[in-house]
């Protein structure tokens, strides 16, 4: 890959994409990952306004860290980053306090990580309401177009998109050249909305390398007969993720009236 070039093209994206829809500037959610680390950086780079937030819900201590060290770093180098912190974990405790549980733990502990991540979403959405910004998304390409790793209406509500045509191996890629600190660069990739130390792998069975491999076999036409051992399990789990996630991949279903009806 072409870094620099790769870097130079999607801040002029950016920059153009901005420019056409008359915004201030751009706003992104900081984990403490390489994807919300990448994305503030390109961000930053096209010289509109970008608003840095963190929203902590029962956050682990390390997450915050490289956060707030990313962050940092960020304003140091460009005038135009600013930060503020939302904590949301009260928001969180009350919202599990006033609605209804289910009998099934899995079930219920899905809802409630899949809250965390819509309740960050409605904060982003209310600070780029206030200040005229769009919301950038963080999402890269095994995520939002291989395995479905993502929350939708959550982390995956978003106005635009910087980074999601990057894999998770170029993401890294990018993130080196940028600068990002190397405590980001290092960390296990997790999306911490379980409030535990699980990471991606664990949750989804195979890392990003294999999955990357798996989806570049799948758009070759392979399937299950051409694998064995640990590449069979792999494509299989790439295989899986990717069929039951079509549903956050593809436009929502309309149902369209005969115009006999009409």
């Amino acid at each position: 890959m072409k870094t620099e070039k790769v870097i130079d093209h999607i801040v002029n994206w950016l920059t153009d994409y901005a420019t056409k829809a008359n915004i201030q500037g751009f706003v992104v959610g900081i984990s403490g990952g390489i994807d919300s680390a990448v994305t503030s950086s390109l961000c930053a780079k096209t010289g509109f306004k970008t608003l840095c937030v963190e929203m902590p819900i029962h956050q682990a201590p390390s997450h915050v860290t490289r956060a707030q060290e990313h962050i940092s770093q960020l304003k140091t180098r460009f005038k135009n980053v600013a930060d503020t912190r939302i904590d949301l974990t009260p928001v969180f405790e009350e919202f599990k306090n006033v609605t209804p549980k289910n009998e099934n733990q899995n079930r219920l502990n899905l809802a409630l990580a899949n809250t965390r991540a819509r309740l960050r979403m409605t904060s982003l959405y209310y600070l780029a309401g206030l200040h005229g910004y769009l919301v950038a998304g963080t999402g890269n390409k095994i995520e939002d177009f291989g395995v479905g790793f993502y929350t939708k209406y959550g982390d995956g509500g978003v106005d635009i998109s910087p980074i999601a045509d990057l894999l998770k191996s170029e993401v890294y890629e990018v993130g080196k050249a940028l600068g990002v600190p190397d405590s980001i660069q290092v960390a296990v990739p997790t999306d911490g909305l379980f409030g535990d130390s699980r990471s991606d792998e664990d949750q989804i069975g195979a890392s990003y390398d294999e999955l990357e491999w798996a989806m570049k076999m799948q758009e070759k036409g392979k399937n299950i007969n051409d694998f064995t051992g640990r590449e069979l399990v792999v494509f299989k789990i790439y295989s899986r993720l990717n069929a039951v996630n079509q549903h956050k991949m593809t436009p929502i279903p309309v149902c369209k009236i005969p115009f006999n009806l009409l």
